[in-house]
């Protein structure tokens, strides 16, 4: 038995060992992958973010979170707006699909119409077709904005509206939507309202507004803002001089400066993948130097469990022989002390049993005879009427022989143990042992119900030193050691 407890022993630790050499990975989820996506697209990485974007779809499709599910439609076509704007707009209506089947967050909504709004009039742009569809998007998100008066949606809404009219070269129709949108902007999207705002004044050639809002444009990090206001600003100084060529030959250094940014993006992602390629290649070499290592402690430390297991069986089976010889020369003597226990028990047994039934036979012939005496005194307390009762001393030391008769002396004791006790507290613990009713005691007192409450729990606390709210006076009166209090 022990040797079998050893061996299970063992293999708890081989396995606990084992299981340690396994990396503790949790579950990947489809928002966990989102989250992942997401981090890859922020350092610039387009196709491990498209990757990881399509995977989300999968797992959140199979689990069916829709909230992770359109959202990652949304990224993914965020993701390809800029080199394929068709295919961002059949994502973008795929999102669309999955939201109205399972509506979510209302914001939401008017932040996918308005990106499908974007990419329609992008497709519409590109080839030269009709607004229609871009219109019907943005403004459908622009009044659930209105409606809920969700305020920075209704400024990202009306930006889109204002695009839409600049690429129609409705110019007003821009700069009517562009104040709007900059009226109602945000910290955060003031610079975008500021932007379409300053193209519309620039296309209607109004040089002295689009300069004033250009300036008023702060780019901060944004290297890309920041080039869009330094090369306007630009072409409106170029455009007040009449300098028309030299305005398109700046047009054209900026777009190869804009192509040069594009081309460093694209080496940043691929840096940032041969990056993650290596760390991944360092976290395996260390996951087998980790492995390499367990592996011989695990070999040492079951080497050392077997040696060990041998000594202790061996010490084992020498102290259980050792135990055996003792345990049947015990088992002898133990007999035959048992044997005499057992006679001198009985005999013990037999003498009490003797006393017991001489003293209660002359308990009982003493209360048989006791009781038919005075029974007068016990109708006169038992009376149920509210009238007064009058004992005489003589009847009060009848009542109180009668209990010490039949009660083992109590009150005799009681007496003896708390000597300073007054008359009335003995005689109102003899009432109490009687089972009489507080009601009772009073007519006998000629006090009220509450102040022989207040007696007894002053008798109880003052006499019998019990402080427990919970015991009665009644209860200490029937416990057997209440004479061995003080």
């Amino acid at each position: 038995m022990f040797a079998r407890s050893l061996y299970i022993f063992i293999i708890g630790v081989l396995m606990a060992a084992c299981s340690q050499q396994q990396p503790k990975t949790e579950p990947q989820t489809a928002a966990r992958c989102l989250e992942d996506a997401e981090a890859a697209l922020a350092n610039d990485s387009i196709r491990q973010g498209e990757t990881l974007l399509r995977k989300t779809i999968k797992m959140a499709e199979a689990s069916e979170d829709w909230h992770t599910y359109y959202i990652a439609y949304q990224r993914l076509a965020r993701a390809l707006s800029q080199g394929n704007p068709e295919e961002a707009l059949r994502l973008m209506k795929k999102s669309l699909a999955i939201y109205e089947q399972h509506p979510d967050d209302e914001r939401n909504y008017v932040i996918l119409l308005d990106f499908a709004g974007t990419y329609a009039a992008q497709v519409a742009f590109t080839t030269e077709g009709s607004y229609d569809e871009a219109l019907d998007f943005i403004r459908r998100a622009y009044d659930i904005a209105e409606k809920k008066q969700m305020t920075d949606l209704m400024c990202q809404t009306l930006t889109s509206l204002a695009n839409i009219a600049w690429a129609r070269e409705d110019y007003r129709q821009a700069l009517d939507y562009a104040h709007r949108a900059e009226s109602a902007a945000t910290n955060d999207l003031k610079p975008g309202a500021l932007q379409v705002l300053a193209r519309s004044y620039l296309s209607l050639n109004m040089l002295d507004s689009a300069e004033t809002v250009y300036r008023q444009i702060e780019p901060g990090n944004d290297v890309h803002l920041a080039y869009i206001v330094q090369s306007n600003l630009a072409k409106i100084a170029l455009r007040r001089m009449g300098a028309t060529q030299v305005e398109d030959s700046i047009a054209e250094a900026f777009g190869q400066i804009e192509g040069f940014y594009y081309k460093a993006l694209e080496q940043k992602d691929q840096y940032y993948q041969e990056t993650l390629r290596q760390e991944m290649e360092n976290q395996q070499l260390e996951y087998r130097s980790k492995m390499y290592g367990r592996t011989l402690l695990i070999v040492i430390i079951a080497s050392v469990v077997i040696l060990l297991t041998v000594v202790l069986a061996l010490r084992y089976r020498i102290r259980m022989l050792r135990q055996q010889r003792a345990y049947e020369q015990s088992k002898l003597e133990n007999e035959l002390l048992v044997q005499e226990q057992e006679k001198r028990r009985l005999q013990q047994e037999a003498e009490h049993q003797k006393t017991l039934l001489h003293q209660s036979n002359e308990v009982v012939a003493f209360l048989q005879d006791f009781i038919l005496e005075r029974t007068e005194v016990l109708k006169k307390l038992n009376q149920s009427d509210d009238s007064l009762i009058y004992l005489s001393p003589h009847e009060w030391s009848e009542i109180e022989r009668t209990l010490n008769a039949i009660d083992g002396n109590r009150f005799a004791k009681i007496r003896e143990q708390h000597p300073t006790m007054q008359e009335d507290d003995i005689r109102l613990c003899i009432l109490t042992r009687l089972g009489l009713s507080n009601r009772t005691i009073g007519n006998i007192y000629c006090i009220t119900v509450s102040a022989v409450q207040h007696r007894k729990l002053k008798l109880k606390k003052d006499v019998f030193g019990e402080s427990n709210p919970d015991i009665t006076l009644e209860q200490i009166l029937n416990r057997k050691d209440v004479i061995g209090k003080k």
